[in-house]
């Protein structure tokens, strides 16, 4: 039996405070605290008092890691920080050495034999694939058929370290889709959630401005209990938030958030921050989005992203650029959509959300769902690869990347 496909037995949600898990945080959290050895884990740091806002952050180091050295975790508990920020960590190592099956060979000589996915998926501009390239093929599942079916190795793993492999370059390599769980099912569900709330997330950037505005949401509607909390927090701490709504044509709940301080302080500037969130519950996507703000303050506050040049900080406290995003989001009268008209989908299994969203992705025109376990059986925590060809998930601001079709037609 597959690991990655339903079984006979659903699963159920045990936790479902601001994500959805199939197993108690306390048990989440020492799944992963059992091997920071060989994970190469060497402190967990809980960051959350470097900031006034009190919402919980941890920061989780592997200084011999092959992507990123630290990675953040968010939540609306403590507990709820430590296991996301140690199931980060724990997912990156295993994407750093995947223990998945490979073959090199062209995509012309592997269709003969194999189901190839060689379109559709995000490219640099400056690629260099084409159909008889020698390159590294990684093998997964469909998620719809159970059959196997091979994906470019480069859209797979995150050990950044190697550039000279057979194919390197060809494919936009990021860590979107990749995600753990208490089981291989778990983490299909969170994968899946990240790759759909990218793609909403380009789509809404290039919307028209005032299509934008419309989609501001009335902050005084939100009426879930979690999120009211963490919106007193920021209140409490004179933080201006703003969200949008940016579910897209999937009709998955879809967020992001933005936040700065109320009031300049030249002696003391923090930068403005940013969270996004997907999930079928609109309460836990709108969670996401507001600790993910709360996260990424939190780590400019702390310089821990390695993957950060120092001008990026430089233009994160330049004081005009920030009295003018200051303004903007002081500014409440575009706010005009009730957060209760936002979906709300509600499953009691993972079983029942992950079935769902392949039906919605379908009928977008995306109707190959592939993940690639690359869970390790020394360490027990489930580590899944979730690609969707036709999504897009690039960094718009960059001009080394190529939009595919979605984002054309929503700039057309």
């Amino acid at each position: 039996m597959n690991r990655l496909l339903p079984g006979d037995t659903p699963l159920v949600k045990l936790h479902t405070d601001g994500t959805h898990r199939v197993a108690p945080l306390a048990e989440t959290i020492d799944r992963v605290r059992r091997h920071f050895g060989p994970l190469g884990i060497t402190r967990v740091a809980d960051v959350t008092g470097l900031d006034r806002i009190g919402i919980p952050v941890v920061m989780v180091v592997r200084p011999n890691s092959r992507s990123l050295a630290v990675s953040q975790g968010k939540g609306t508990t403590l507990a709820a920080a430590r296991a996301s920020g140690l199931m980060e960590a724990a997912e990156t190592h295993h994407a750093e050495h995947p223990p998945v099956p490979l073959r090199l060979a062209t995509a012309t000589d592997l269709a003969r034999t194999a189901d190839v996915i060689a379109t559709g998926l995000p490219v640099p501009a400056h690629s260099g694939f084409h159909p008889d390239l020698p390159m590294l093929w990684a093998e997964g599942t469909d998620l719809t058929s159970g059959a196997p079916v091979w994906v470019p190795y480069e859209t797979v793993h995150t050990d950044y370290t190697v550039t000279d492999l057979p194919g390197a370059g060809c494919f936009y390599a990021t860590s979107n889709g990749l995600a753990s769980g208490n089981h291989p099912r778990e983490a299909v569900l969170h994968g899946l959630f990240e790759v759909v709330e990218r793609d909403a997330t380009v789509l809404w950037s290039l919307a028209a401005p005032e299509t934008q505005d419309i989609t501001r949401i009335d902050l005084a509607t939100v009426d879930d209990p979690g999120c009211r909390r963490l919106l007193d927090d920021f209140d409490r701490a004179d933080v201006l938030v703003a969200v949008w709504d940016q579910t897209s044509d999937l009709g998955l709940p879809a967020f992001s958030c933005e936040i700065i301080d109320r009031y300049a302080n030249p002696l003391h500037v923090v930068p403005a921050a940013a969270g996004m969130g997907c999930h079928t519950d609109r309460g836990v996507a709108l969670s996401r989005a507001l600790t993910e703000a709360a996260q990424s303050r939190l780590t400019a506050i702390t310089g821990s992203r390695d993957d950060q040049p120092p001008p990026a900080y430089a233009r994160s406290h330049d004081l005009h650029a920030l009295a003018g995003h200051r303004a903007v989001l002081a500014d409440e009268s575009p706010a005009r959509r009730d957060f209760r008209q936002v979906p709300e989908i509600r499953h009691d299994t993972v079983d029942d959300d992950i079935a769902d969203v392949c039906a919605r992705l379908a009928k977008a025109g995306c109707d190959r769902v592939v993940a690639v376990d690359l869970s390790r059986p020394e360490f027990g925590i489930d580590v899944v690869r979730v690609v969707v060809p036709g999504l897009e998930h690039v960094d718009l601001d960059s001009a080394e990347v190529m939009i595919g079709p979605r984002a054309r037609q929503a700039m057309a």
